[in-house]
Order: structure tokens, then C-alpha cells, then sequence
């Protein structure tokens, strides 16, 4: 059989429990216990069933008693003279074991025998207290010998001995070796407490030695996740960050769009400055956590236990922690600023790296660090590193394309160069291929737990709900920068530098200024692709909605410029319409400079309202373009557009629209030198005007014509079209096209050589133009004139010409005064010179795409180059009458 009654009371017979009845027999077998194999008299028997007044019966209870226990454990429990024992064999109860073992020096295997207190289900005897606390004793005496004894043991020891420090030391150690090193300072606090209050007195020297070696272990703190052993680029940065965390205390602050390496950087520079914070290095992850949460966890893993209620507090007792050690603290992903504020160092030698996705300005004395793309030679060899380099190098072109596509991000260039390793029969121009989709880039750029898409969202969720519907809707617009009031259109607020700031902030677009001053913004291909997707929860109304407010913006600013236009345009311009929201109008000085800055913009929209079918809304904004697509000759950009227009003026049921956009194109046709299309264009124009009763816009098409016709040479289809067009100018009192009809007229004559005629027209047009200080027309009869005049002559009116072109910014008009000057001193010999302007204007043709005269100029540079010299036929160029 078996006894136990270091714990509750258990009896067992072959394993199996025995029943032992209720509370009395079982307060009798235990004094029996307590006592074995020796006599217990009736009356002790009598005190402990019934302390105090024991009934009449109480002898003859005791008989009954026992009598029940003989029926249960058998001939155990005999009756004795005088009173009544327990036979107990050895091993069979766990008291005489236990203090065996004691004796013998087995000190884990006596200990183990315990399992709570003595007899913890029965009420505790005065007869019983010299044995139990002898055997408590004996107990505490075992444990505090022992080299481990279990943590919950120690602590209902310590519930029932508070004041025995050798049981708190043991705890100390134990919690320690657990790896609870914050647990055993506190449990050290709490002894101190019980001492102060209970005794009056401090920890003695044992305990206080044991916190001690506790606090030094604690240190140095290693919290740092791995770092990448491919981390690459950056140079400067990390160089940057390692000099300003060594002025102690430090806090420095790492920014960059989503997808830039910010974490990873961080953990890299982390583990690059260890050997200088000797207490080690902390990390957490902020995202959204509460800095009072977050203080308590760095509390903890510095070692502080006695961690306090609130926010201020704990900020107090974790700076003055900082304020004693060296130590680095990477708080990863910071919220905002006042996340960050009770989590910087006070004083000392500690330091802070922080990450976060937006700018933090109002972060008093943190070095703001920002990440950007990696530089072409990084990409590549992040690429090449991920990826493998063979491959790599073996389609070199193909990488290029996806580090283009990858937008130079170290996520996305990681999550690609992932997916292109994994699939090594995959060659890298299927991935490019992929990549290039711009619908599907962001599946592309996902594998596992890498995706960009995730790490844009985990920033688009933190915008405010303004700042969220203009970055969708920039999103639209496509790849190209685009001002800050087109935000505001897009939203419909009058108001939007606060969204704009929003989104800079948090690094979603950025901002820069063009050559007006004017700040632009622009979304990242990435970033724009993801705004795209989540276009998808708009209804196509309020899209078409914020297009049309954006259209009405541009066509405003349009018609403002194409006014101030330095040239006079030899076109028509729609009516001004006046937007109805009351945009304000571009404040630049130079409008062609504003064209310059706008044009990409303006395609985009352009090509916004077609794919969300209200082009018809959009037809006007090509046509007040046209008169910098003739000054600037950008005649791609004046086709694709005027494309556009001519299907939204169509659509729209707008005949003097259309007869503008025709008669526009067939003069980009004319410089593209699709002589068929520019003639049918313009007579489809001229029959629209005549339709709608525009007589300045029958005089240009009859311009047009006559031009077309001159270069076919039908010099007097020319002459009569040429003269029908000056009627009509000066019936509708335009004199500036007046003067560019004379000078058309002109040319026609100085093409049949008719010298003295051509030489009257062109002075005449001369003197008009100068009248009216139009110096562009007055340039373009000079070098007409030119043709007119003997070698000397002719190179000072073209020099005059070419500057009045220069100053004007018409740098197609400047190409052909130079080819002019070129070939004259081609002619006079003088090679050297002529290769020179040649030259020059060869670029500016090329640029300008006016392939004709190009290759004739071409011709020219070749003749000088083979000292063989010769003049066109006539000595003139072909180019439009305005």
C-alpha cells in the first residue's frame, strides 16, 4: 500500500485509490500517519476530531472510526491499549521516505515527494504543528540546498514563507535560467517590498548579488532581425546615418516611398554600428501600437520590472535606462510623430534609427534621411544578385526593361529577381514582357510574403479619405507630372495644398519644379498602377466628372496662353469658353514655356477623355495648342492630338470644330511633307468654313491651298489662292495674316523668278510688319528678301532674321535661316562656316521631325564635305505661308 500526506491525503492499494469516507476517519488516519507505527492515544485521537467540547459518544465515535478504516486498508489500523496505530512498511508512506532521502542527500528526488502542502484537504490540528512544521521545515531546508527546483514550487513558498530570502534567490535563478530575466527582477523587487514592509529592512548582501549578475546579463540586448546578405546600394546613405548616430544622443530618421529598402536599410546600418552600443541593440515594429504598449515591451527587454501605469511615467524611466547605456533603438515603421515623441533619448549615449513611410517634420532633433530609387549600377546588381547573374548578363536588354518596369524599387527588383531564380527555364523576356503590362505588373511583382502591392496599401490605408480619391484619381492622368491645381480639379476642392502636402508626406508622389517655377507633381509608375487598380471602386461618372473639371482647367490656361503667344497664329482658335468652376489662370510669364511644361499633361488628358468617351468635351484644348505646336514644331504630339479632337468635334456635332481640327492638320501634314493629306485636309476645311461663314478661316485654308499648290508648282493655282486668302484678311481687318499673305505671295513670285514683283511684296510685307510689330512675320520676309540680294546682303538679313527667330523662341524658323545662311556660304566658299550652320540647323530639323527639309540640308552637308557647290533652283525653302 501506499500513504501520502505531503499534500493532500491519498491512500492507495495495487495503484488503485482507496476510499477512505468522510472528513473523521480521514482526520484520524492522518494523526495515525503523522505518527506511524506507534500507539496514538484516544484522547489525542478525541482533540484533534473534536477540538474544543467533544460529544458524550466521542469515545465510541472513535471506535467507529476506525472500524470503517479497517474495512477499507485492512488490519492496518489496529487497536492498540490505550488508543490505536497505522502499520506502515517501509517506503510505503511518503513522510518517512522524504525525510530518508533528506538524510541521504537526495535532494531532487525528496523534494519531487511534495505535492503542496502537508495535508491540504483537512483542517490543520494544533496536535499536528510540531510534526508539520518540523517537516516544513526539513522541506525548506531541502529546497533551499537544491540546485533547481521548479518556479511554480518556489512560488507557493514563498505565498506561505514571504520572508525566507534564500526561497526569493532560488527564484531569482530560477527565472533567470528560464530565460525571464525581466520576471526575476521583478520577483527581486517584490522581495524588497515584503522585506521593507514585514521587517523593515533591505535584501541582504546574497539576494541583492544574485539581482545584480541578473541586471548584467541582461545586457547587451541582440533584438535585430537578420540582415539581407545581398543588401546593396546606398552607399552615401549608410555612410550618412553611421556619422549622424554617432553624435549621441542621436535620432535619425530614414523616409522613402513604399518598396524603397527603408526596414532593410535600417536592420543593415543597425548591424554595421553594433560594436558601437556595447548594451546592444532593440528593435520593434511600430506600425500602429500605442507608445505606452511600446514602452512597456522596451521596458521589459532592458530589464525593468516595476514597469509604471502610465504613458509619461514609463517615457521618464525608459530615458533615464537610455541615459546609462549605450544602446541602439530601431523602431521600425513609425506612424506619425507623435508616436515617436516619449520613445527618443533624453540624454547619453543612446541613439534611435527610426523608419517611416511619410515625413516627419514636426520630429524634433531627428536627421531626416531620405531613400529613393537605387541608381541604374545598384539595380542592375541587385538584379543580378537575386536573380543570377548568367542570366542577367545573358539578356542584358531585357533586364534593363524590367528594372524600368521595376522602377528602380529594391522590393519590386527583389520580388522579380525571386521569381525570375525560381523559374530558370523561364527566359527573362517573358518576365519583361509580363512586366511591361502595366495592369498585371502588380501580380507580377508578387511572391510569398513579398509583394509591392502590399506595401503600397499598408500606405494608402494611412491617407485621409481627401488625400485616398486624389491619389486615386492622379492615378488616371498617367505618366507624367502634372500641377498642383489639378488636384484640386480632381477632387472638386478649391483648396488641395493639404491633400498635395499629404501625399509628399507619405512619399506617394513627388514634388518638383518646372522651368516656371511652378510646383509639379508626379506619381511613381508603381504607385500609379496601384492608384489604377483601386480606381475599379469608382462609379465611371465621377471619373468622367474629375476629367472634365481637369479638361475645363487646361482649356482655360490653354486659351489664356495660345493669347500671349509671342508669334501671331496663322490659324483659327475656338471660341474662348470659360470654365464655370473659375480656375485661376497660369501665372507664367513665358507661355511657351508653360506649353513646354504642360504638353505631356495635356496628352494624357487628352487621351484620358477618349478612353472614358468625352472627347467631345476635350476638342478645343488641341486647337488653342496649335499655336505652340507651329512655334515649338512638335509635330507628333500636334498629330495625336488633333486626332483626338477631330473625333471629340465629330462626336460633339461641332462643323467650325471640325474645320479648325482639319485645317490644322493639314498644316502638320504640310510640314511632315504628306503633301496629298495636307491638300485634302485643308480643302475639307475650306468647305467646312464656307459651311459655318468663317471668312478669316476661308482666307487661311485658301492660304493653305496656295501653299500646297506652289510646292506642286502651280505657281498660278498658287498666286490666285494666295490673293483670295489676302482679300478675306483685310476684309476682316487681320493684318497680320494680311503681311503673311504677302509674303506668300512673295515666294510664289521669287519661285518663277519674277525678281522685281517678288522684291515688291516682300518689302511690302516687311514694312506692314514692322508697322505692326509683327517680328515674326518681319523675319520671314527678310530671309525671303534674302534671295533678293548679293551674298553680304543676303547673310546680314539673315542674321537678322535667325535673331529675331531666336528671340521669339521659334527654333524651326531659326533651323531654316541657317540652312539659308549655310548655303550661302556654301556658295561663297567658305566651307568651314557653312558646315557649322549646316549643322546646327540639321538638329533642329531633326528634333522638330521635318524630315524633307532635313534630308535636303543633309544634301548640303554632303556637297560641302565633297567641295561641290550648287544652290537650289530658285534659292528658296519650302514652308507655310505663316
Amino acid at each position: 500500500m501506499a500513504f501520502r500526506v505531503l499534500g493532500p491525503l491519498e491512500v492507495s492499494a495495487g495503484g488503485r485509490p482507496v476510499a477512505l469516507g468522510g472528513r473523521k476517519p480521514r482526520l484520524l488516519l492522518a494523526t495515525l500517519l503523522l505518527e506511524p507505527n506507534t500507539t496514538v492515544g484516544v484522547d489525542t485521537l478525541v482533540d484533534v476530531l473534536w477540538p474544543g467540547s467533544p460529544p458524550r459518544s466521542a469515545v465510541a465515535n472513535v471506535r467507529t472510526y476506525a472500524h470503517s478504516l479497517r474495512t477499507a486498508i485492512g488490519a492496518r489500523v489496529c487497536t492498540k491499549p490505550g488508543g490505536y496505530q497505522v502499520s506502515v512498511g517501509p517506503g510505503e508512506l511518503d513522510m518517512t521516505t522524504f525525510e530518508a532521502k533528506a538524510r541521504d542527500g537526495e535532494l531532487a528526488e525528496a523534494s519531487a515527494l511534495w505535492r503542496g502542502r502537508a495535508l491540504a484537504d483537512l483542517p490543520r490540528s494544533p496536535v499536528w504543528e510540531p510534526i508539520l512544521a518540523r517537516l516544513e521545515e526539513l522541506r525548506l531546508s531541502v529546497i533551499e540546498r537544491s540546485p533547481a527546483v521548479p518556479i511554480a514550487d518556489l512560488r507557493g513558498l514563498l505565498a506561505e514563507h514571504p520572508l525566507r530570502e534564500e526561497l526569493w534567490r532560488h527564484l531569482l535563478h530560477a527565472l533567470h535560467r528560464a530565460g525571464r530575466p525581466a520576471e526575476a527582477l521583478q520577483a527581486y523587487r517584490e522581495a524588497e517590498r515584503v522585506l521593507a514592509e514585514e521587517l523593515g529592512t533591505r535584501p541582504g548582501p546574497d539576494l541583492r548579488r544574485a539581482c545584480a549578475q541578473i541586471q548584467t546579463d541582461v545586457f547587451p540586448v541582440c533584438q535585430l532581425p537578420l540582415a539581407i546578405p545581398d543588401f546593396t546600394g546606398h552607399r552615401d546613405i549608410v555612410d550618412r546615418a553611421r556619422a549622424e548616430l554617432d553624435r549621441r544622443p542621436a535620432a535619425v530618421l530614414l523616409t522613402g516611398p513604399p518598396g524603397s529598402g527603408k526596414s532593410t536599410m535600417a536592420v543593415h546600418i543597425g548591424h554595421d554600428v553594433a560594436r558601437a552600443f556595447p548594451d546592444g541593440q532593440l528593435y520593434v515594429r511600430l506600425r500602429d501600437r500605442d507608445p505606452a504598449d511600446v514602452l512597456a515591451y522596451l521596458l521589459k527587454a532592458l530589464g525593468v520590472t516595476d514597469i509604471p501605469a502610465n504613458l509619461d511615467e514609463r517615457a521618464a524611466r525608459y530615458r533615464s535606462v537610455l541615459a546609462r547605456r549605450e544602446l541602439l533603438v530601431v523602431l521600425d515603421d513609425a506612424a506619425g510623430a507623435a508616436q515617436l515623441l516619449p520613445l527618443l533619448p533624453g540624454s547619453g549615449r543612446s541613439a534611435v534609427l527610426i523608419t517611416s513611410r511619410t515625413w516627419l517634420p514636426e520630429l524634433p532633433g531627428a536627421v531626416t534621411i531620405r531613400l529613393g530609387a537605387l541608381t541604374d549600377t545598384d539595380a542592375h546588381d541587385l538584379l543580378a544578385r537575386v536573380a543570377g547573374a548568367d542570366r542577367v548578363a545573358a539578356e542584358p536588354d531585357q533586364a534593363t526593361e524590367i528594372l524600368r518596369a521595376c522602377g528602380n524599387l529594391p522590393l519590386a527588383i527583389r520580388v522579380a529577381g525571386t521569381r525570375i531564380a525560381t523559374r530558370r527555364a523561364v527566359p527573362l523576356r517573358v518576365a519583361a514582357g509580363r512586366l511591361a503590362d502595366e495592369h498585371g505588373r502588380l501580380d507580377e511583382l508578387t511572391t510569398g510574403s513579398l509583394a509591392v502591392r502590399a506595401s503600397v496599401t499598408d500606405s494608402y490605408l494611412r491617407l485621409p479619405a481627401a488625400a485616398a480619391r486624389a491619389f486615386r484619381f492622379a492615378g488616371m492622368l498617367g505618366p507624367v507630372s502634372f500641377p498642383g491645381w489639378v488636384i484640386a480639379a480632381l477632387v472638386g476642392r478649391p483648396d488641395t495644398e493639404e491633400v498635395a502636402d499629404t501625399l509628399v508626406n507619405a512619399n506617394l508622389i513627388a514634388a518638383s519644379a518646372d522651368a516656371t517655377g511652378t510646383v509639379r507633381y508626379r506619381m511613381p509608375d508603381l504607385f500609379r498602377c496601384y492608384a489604377t487598380e483601386r480606381l475599379s471602386g469608382d462609379p465611371r461618372r465621377e471619373l468622367q466628372t474629375a476629367a472634365r473639371r481637369v479638361l475645363d482647367g487646361y482649356l482655360a490656361r490653354a486659351t489664356h496662353a495660345a493669347a500671349r503667344m509671342p508669334v501671331a497664329f496663322f490659324g483659327v482658335l475656338p471660341h474662348p469658353v470659360v470654365p464655370p468652376h473659375g480656375n485661376t489662370l497660369l501665372s507664367a510669364a513665358d507661355p511657351a514655356a508653360w506649353f513646354d511644361a504642360e504638353m505631356p499633361s495635356i496628352t494624357a488628358v487628352l487621351e484620358l477623355a477618349e478612353r472614358l468617351g468625352i472627347q467631345r468635351h476635350a476638342w478645343r484644348i488641341p486647337a488653342m495648342t496649335a499655336p505652340y505646336f507651329d512655334l515649338r514644331g512638335r509635330h507628333g504630339d500636334w498629330q495625336r492630338s488633333h486626332e483626338i479632337a477631330l473625333r471629340g468635334a465629330r462626336a460633339a456635332g461641332d462643323r467650325h470644330g471640325e474645320a479648325i481640327i482639319r485645317r490644322n492638320q493639314g498644316q502638320v501634314a504640310l510640314y511632315q511633307d504628306d503633301y496629298p493629306e495636307a491638300e485634302a485636309a485643308t480643302r475639307q476645311a475650306l468647305g467646312l468654313f464656307t459651311e459655318t461663314g468663317d471668312d478669316t478661316g476661308i482666307g487661311i485654308a485658301h492660304a493653305g491651298i496656295g501653299t500646297t499648290s506652289r510646292i506642286r508648282g502651280d505657281y498660278p493655282g498658287a498666286l490666285r489662292h494666295h490673293r483670295l486668302a489676302l482679300r478675306m484678311f483685310v476684309r476682316t481687318g487681320k493684318p497680320h495674316l494680311q503681311a503673311a499673305a504677302k509674303i506668300a505671295v512673295g515666294t510664289v513670285l521669287l519661285a518663277q523668278q519674277r525678281l522685281p514683283e517678288a522684291e515688291k511684296w516682300l518689302t511690302g510685307a516687311r514694312a506692314q510688319s514692322a508697322l505692326i510689330g509683327d517680328r515674326h512675320r518681319e523675319a520671314h520676309a527678310l530671309q525671303r528678301l534674302a534671295g533678293l540680294r548679293e551674298p553680304a546682303q543676303a547673310l546680314d538679313h539673315l542674321a537678322e532674321a535667325t535673331e529675331m527667330f531666336e528671340h521669339l523662341g521659334d527654333d524651326h524658323c531659326v533651323a531654316y535661316a541657317r540652312r539659308h545662311a549655310g548655303e550661302l556660304f556654301l556658295r561663297t566658299g567658305d566651307r568651314a562656316r557653312a558646315r557649322d550652320l549646316l549643322t546646327e540647323s540639321l538638329d533642329a530639323l531633326l528634333r522638330s521631325g521635318d524630315n524633307r527639309s532635313a534630308a535636303e540640308v543633309s544634301r548640303l552637308l554632303d556637297k560641302a564635305a565633297s567641295v561641290v557647290t550648287s544652290s537650289n533652283e530658285d534659292g528658296s525653302v519650302v514652308e507655310p505661308p505663316g
